[in-house]
């Protein structure tokens, strides 16, 4: 276990981005359970409104994040210092996509519907920096071979392909697989390969005239939403509180 801990998170300088990512994960769900006392009026927890101000977690969210920042320009990645900056950033990091739902409307939209882009963003954010920690990296180019990743053209050609790859699945309405295509390629194949979806950039530009193209991704659309929307709305909800009716 420790040759294991040593050979793939301490040599390739990885220990600061675990410490991050643990740091960020445990903050937003502490953040999200005392957000949810507060709501319920249980415990010691109250909302912070000095002068009658609220101050949303996403203002010590962004001094958190800076501090993190700053001191990891100062030093270097390894060391107590780089790891005394992947938490404190870490920390930032959760606090302030807890309320990414209120930087993205400006509104106070934490217990609403539009507040459950915040758990999405969350969920997505851990799942791509797990990504980069297994060693995936951007464009599928971990997966050319040393003599490969020597030709810069073979790498170029490799990035621009899968680029176009994740750029069609996004103009289909599919950032999701957009997103995440960007590290593992055959995703984002899946998402260009596939109809786009109805009121997508791509759908309302090549399926203008192709009458059953539109019918195609309409009842497709209908489908994937019926059978994918309420499961994931659930699993927000269990995670970050069900919104206000």
């Amino acid at each position: 276990m420790g040759h294991w801990w040593y050979r793939n998170i301490v040599e390739p300088g990885k220990l600061p981005l675990l410490l991050a990512l643990a740091s960020f994960v445990l903050t937003f769900l502490v953040t999200r359970a005392v957000t949810r006392l507060i709501r319920a009026g249980k415990g010691p927890f109250r909302n912070i409104t000095p002068g009658g101000v609220h101050i949303h977690h996403v203002v010590p969210g962004v001094i958190l994040m800076v501090l993190g920042g700053f001191i990891a320009l100062a030093g270097d990645r390894r060391g107590f210092g780089a790891g005394v900056a992947a938490v404190l950033f870490g920390m930032g990091v959760g606090l302030v996509l807890d309320e990414f739902a209120l930087i993205l409307h400006l509104d106070d939209v934490y217990w609403t519907e539009e507040g459950t882009k915040s758990v999405e963003i969350v969920i997505l954010t851990v799942a791509l920096v797990a990504l980069i920690l297994g060693g995936f990296l951007p464009f599928g180019v971990n997966e050319l071979s040393p003599e490969e990743a020597t030709d810069r053209f073979t790498v170029v050609r490799t990035v621009a392909v899968n680029f176009l790859f994740a750029l069609v699945a996004l103009t289909k309405g599919k950032g999701r697989i957009a997103v995440v295509g960007v590290f593992v390629p055959f995703v984002a194949l899946f998402g260009a390969i596939r109809l786009a979806r109805p009121n997508s950039p791509w759908a309302r530009r090549f399926y203008r005239k192709r009458p059953k193209a539109r019918a195609r991704s309409r009842v497709r659309a209908y489908r994937h939403d019926r059978r994918w929307s309420a499961l994931r709305r659930k699993v927000e909800h269990v995670i970050g509180g069900a919104p206000s009716r």
